[in-house]
Formats: C-alpha cells, sequence, structure tokens
C-alpha cells in the first residue's frame, strides 16, 4: 500500500472545516492506504504557545481525531514530538536549505506581514520540517489544499536535492493527494472566506461547540438586505451560508430556501435557524464522543504511546538508512 501522511498543527479545537475538509476524508483512506495522521506540535513553537496550552492543544486534537472516527489500529496517529527522528532528518534537509529559496516562500512572506515582532528561524525553515515530516516515512501521497501546494512542492526539492547530492535515489517525490473527487470547501461564517480559527472565534462552528454556542455563532453570521429581483446571483456571504447548508443539511432543505430566495420571499433569521440546527444535528455524535473519549486519559495514553511506537519503527528505519547514506557509521 502507498503511503499516505498529513498533519494539523496543534492549535486547539477543530472545526467544521478540518472535518469536512480533511478529517472525513481521512476515515475512508485509512482502509485502503499506509496511513500516517499527526498532531504538529513542534510546528506550534513558532507562535510561542505556553506548556498549559501546548499540552491542552496536542490533547484536543488527538481527541477530536479519534472522536470523528480514525481508529488507531488502522492508521498510525502520533504526535510529532515523540518521534525525534523527525527533527534530526530536519537538521540533515537544513543543511542543503538555501536562504533564497526560504525567504521567496509565500508562506513565510505573510507569516513576516502579520507577526513583524516574532520572524524567527522557525518560520523561515518552516517548509524544511514539513518536508522532513513527509519525508521520515517517504510518503508520496499527501492531503494537503492550494495554500500548501508550494511546501510540497519543496519538500520535493529537498528529498531530490538529497538524491543528487548523494547519488543515491533515495526519497520518492510526493504529490497532493484528493482521496475524494469532489473537494468540500467550508466557508466560514464572516462572509470572506474558508472557516478558519485564525480569523476569530465567531468565524468557525468547532465540532465541540455546544448546541447553543453553535445558534449564537450562526445567528451572528454575515448578511445582506435580501434580494431584489428574482433569480438574482447570490452574493458571497450569502452563497458561503447556502454552501454551508449544503453540506450539513438535506438536499429537500436547500431547495426549500433557493426557492425562497429566488422568489425574494427569503426570511434570513428563519434560515440561519434551520442551518444551526441541522450543524448541531450533523455534529451530535462527534461531539458526545469528543466528551466521552476526553474522560478516558488512560484511553488517551494507549493510544499516543501505540501511535509513537509504529511511527518510531517507520522513522527510525528511514534515519539508519539516511545516516548510511551520508556517511555517519560507527567505527
Amino acid at each position: 500500500m502507498e503511503t499516505v501522511l498529513s498533519g494539523i498543527r496543534s492549535t486547539g479545537k477543530l472545526h467544521l472545516g478540518n472535518y469536512y475538509g480533511a478529517v472525513q476524508n481521512f476515515v475512508k483512506m485509512q482502509h485502503e492506504y499506509n496511513c500516517f495522521f499527526f498532531i504538529a506540535d513542534l510546528h506550534s513553537l513558532t507562535t510561542h504557545p505556553t506548556p498549559a496550552n501546548l499540552h491542552s492543544n496536542v490533547k484536543q486534537v488527538l481527541v477530536e481525531y479519534l472522536a470523528a472516527g480514525i481508529d488507531p489500529e488502522k492508521a498510525t496517529i502520533y504526535v510529532q514530538s515523540e518521534v525525534p527522528e523527525v527533527a534530526e532528518l530536519y537538521l540533515y534537509l537544513n543543511m542543503n536549505a538555501y536562504l533564497g529559496e526560504l525567504e521567496r516562500g509565500a508562506s513565510f512572506k505573510d507569516k513576516i506581514r502579520a507577526q513583524p515582532e516574532n520572524v524567527n528561524a522557525g518560520l523561515l525553515t518552516y517548509p524544511v520540517l514539513m518536508a522532513a515530516d513527509i519525508l521520515i516515512h517517504r510518503a508520496t501521497k499527501v492531503p494537503v489544499g492550494k495554500d500548501q501546494e508550494q511546501h510540497l512542492e519543496m519538500a520535493r526539492t529537498f528529498g531530490n536535492r538529497f538524491n543528487r547530492l548523494y547519488q543515491h535515489e533515495y526519497f520518492p517525490e510526493p504529490y497532493a493527494f484528493n482521496f475524494s473527487e469532489n473537494l468540500v470547501k467550508i466557508p466560514g461564517l464572516d462572509g470572506k472566506g474558508k472557516m478558519g480559527k485564525s480569523e476569530g472565534e465567531g468565524n468557525a462552528v468547532f465540532l465541540s461547540d455546544p448546541p447553543e454556542a453553535i445558534r449564537k455563532k450562526v445567528m451572528r453570521a454575515v448578511t445582506d438586505s435580501g434580494p431584489t429581483e428574482e433569480n438574482q446571483p447570490k452574493p458571497t456571504e450569502i452563497q458561503n451560508l447556502f454552501d454551508l447548508m449544503q453540506v450539513v443539511s438535506s438536499a429537500d432543505t436547500v431547495a426549500h430556501f433557493n426557492n425562497l430566495y429566488n422568489k425574494c420571499q427569503i426570511r434570513y433569521g428563519d434560515f440561519k435557524k434551520q442551518l444551526a440546527e441541522d450543524m448541531i444535528v450533523a455534529t451530535a455524535p462527534i461531539r458526545e464522543r469528543i466528551e466521552d473519549i476526553a474522560k478516558d486519559e488512560a484511553y488517551l495514553r494507549q493510544v499516543s504511546r501505540y501511535g509513537a511506537v509504529k511511527a518510531r519503527e517507520s522513522a527510525q528505519k528511514t534515519i539508519k538508512e539516511v545516516r548510511e547514506i551520508i556517511g555517519f557509521k560507527k567505527f
């Protein structure tokens, strides 16, 4: 089986965008591929979380991965920092990553504009660590969004450069992988772009949100004054809400509100109430599992240790072979 790898930063709770855009597919692909799903706590250090926040965020993501249906018996779920071989490969790849190419990275440019007071070396070499995450398991399929494709291209560059430098075709080329033909893009509630944590809590509906929190967020979602002509195109903020409804509601419900909109008869209050209730129903099973799993500390420790052992088995093999290729040999 081909190897699939994906990671998520340990920045707290998963939202509908994470679930419908990625995790739902992870649950399906774990039956068909050799899957590694990791929690990227090393990556999160670029923003200097407190120890307490770092630990609780890692736990939250682990709980929600399990609640969403990722099976530790079928896929390898692990915490990045528990596989020290990743950091070792990161060091080796950094020796052959050049300042100019790292400074040209779109993500790095965005970060230094957003946080000019915290331009650390970890931000600059973020693509190298991402490459190490992928290459440590010699993964060939990486589920990523458009915003990560440049990092994936850099991972290919670093792997191929290693192969050329040491005249050894060792690292395979990883490519973007879309398990589902229909990519699901989940918009946020602010009427602008995709759902995400960085845009503020009100923009995202989290899998662990209680019903009342979901109702409040959805009722505050951005709308306009309503259509003025029959069958007129929907503005972005309204189309976003219909896109959300298409994911969580029945086809009949979507058709009903589409019809009201096209006839200039829609009442956004009713529309958002229905959307909120359908979100509550859609997330209820996961929310209940989150609450149960979060209480079971022994099970979480077991999953974390089991995943680390499986991930290190793969990583240690790679590091042993990489060290031999480089020329590190014991006397």
